[in-house]
């Protein structure tokens, strides 16, 4: 009897506390509101335009400024005339260095010791690297009445094959044309996948098929709805590998014959190599010539490079033109190649 009271005494007493702090949390005064500071008036007499989140491209010697470094103790060479044993042994380290290849900077050097350097060292440098540029380098966009051009794209993975086809193909679509892309590199998926995103991105036609798939059908499909739909070029991408044992030039080859049938005429196959790996590039070409009767050559990733002498290497020892060159990530960063402005951003005379 005693515990029952006991606990029961408990009871109401905690109740009563709890009553007690409810009472007093109610009874709790309210604090006032903070007194609102009254906004500003604001005048807004001109409106400042929101900067564009677009960077706006440099100019050619300074997107080509790893390659326009090395040529720095050659603009420096003063006077004009004889050139001193000094003097070309300067021009020989920076030639070589930039990657123009031996049998143009002997050349060069050549000349600099019978002719002397009437107008300047740097000048007389300027002029025997055009002199190496003279080939012809337009390109060919129509072919014969009724059938639709191809340009044919060859070269091993990782030079940027595939980017290039996409840039080249907005190019083509700015200026007018239609365009159809044949995702020939049927071996990596990755690739079709990239060139679909950039036939979507630029407002061109595709034709790709399963991984795996022959890449002369891919090829084919792609002539046929070049042809039907009225399309006036057809850019085909090609593999730059294979996974099993077949010969890839063999495949090239293949894929360039179906190519060139009606209703698709080849009028130019661009070899792409990777200006950064400078001699090695000529090494990769010459793997690939006699199997894709290579026209010209795309040079990519120049901007990144301090190697920029190699194109000349390239035409030299290739004797093929190099027609465009890639100057940086943008769409628009892949520009047809013109010599003069090359190598006046190397030289600046």
């Amino acid at each position: 009897m005693i515990v029952v009271i006991i606990v029961a005494v408990i009871v109401v007493l905690v109740g009563s506390g709890v009553v007690i702090a409810r009472g007093r949390r109610r009874r709790r005064p309210m604090l006032p509101d903070a007194p609102r500071v009254a906004m500003p008036s604001v005048l807004v007499t001109e409106v400042t335009q929101r900067p564009s989140l677009r960077e706006e491209p440099g100019t050619l010697a300074q997107r080509l400024g790893s390659s326009r470094s090395v040529f720095d103790r050659v603009r420096a060479l003063s006077g004009a005339g004889a050139v001193s044993a000094e003097q070309l042994e300067v021009v020989e380290e920076v030639l070589l260095r930039s990657d123009v290849g031996v049998a143009t900077t002997n050349m060069i050097l050549d000349d600099l010791r019978t002719n002397g350097a009437p107008d300047g060292i740097a000048t007389s440098v300027r002029n025997s690297l055009l002199d190496s540029l003279s080939a012809e380098r337009s390109v060919t966009l129509t072919a014969q009445p009724g059938r639709v051009p191809v340009w044919l794209f060859v070269g091993v993975n990782g030079v940027g094959k595939t980017t290039t086809i996409g840039k080249l193909a907005q190019r083509h679509v700015d200026e007018g044309r239609k365009v159809v892309l044949a995702a020939g590199d049927t071996f990596r998926a990755a690739a079709a996948d990239q060139l679909e995103e950039w036939a979507t991105r630029s407002g061109a036609d595709i034709v790709r098929s399963a991984e795996g798939a022959d890449p002369g059908s891919v090829v084919h499909d792609a002539l046929g709805r070049a042809a039907a739909r009225g399309a006036d070029i057809v850019l085909a991408d090609t593999a730059g590998r294979r996974a099993n044992s077949t010969n890839l030039l063999d495949e090239l080859s293949k894929v360039r014959r179906v190519a060139d049938r009606e209703p698709g005429e080849v009028v130019e196959t661009f070899m792409v190599l990777d200006a950064t790996t400078g001699q090695n590039a000529l090494s990769q070409a010459r793997e690939f010539l006699a199997a894709a009767d290579v026209t010209g050559i795309v040079l990519t990733k120049l901007d990144g490079t301090a190697r920029g002498g190699i194109v000349v290497a390239i035409e030299r020892d290739l004797n093929i033109p190099v027609k465009y060159v890639g100057v940086g990530e943008g769409v628009h960063d892949l520009i047809v190649f013109e010599p003069e402005a090359f190598v006046d951003s190397l030289l600046d005379t």
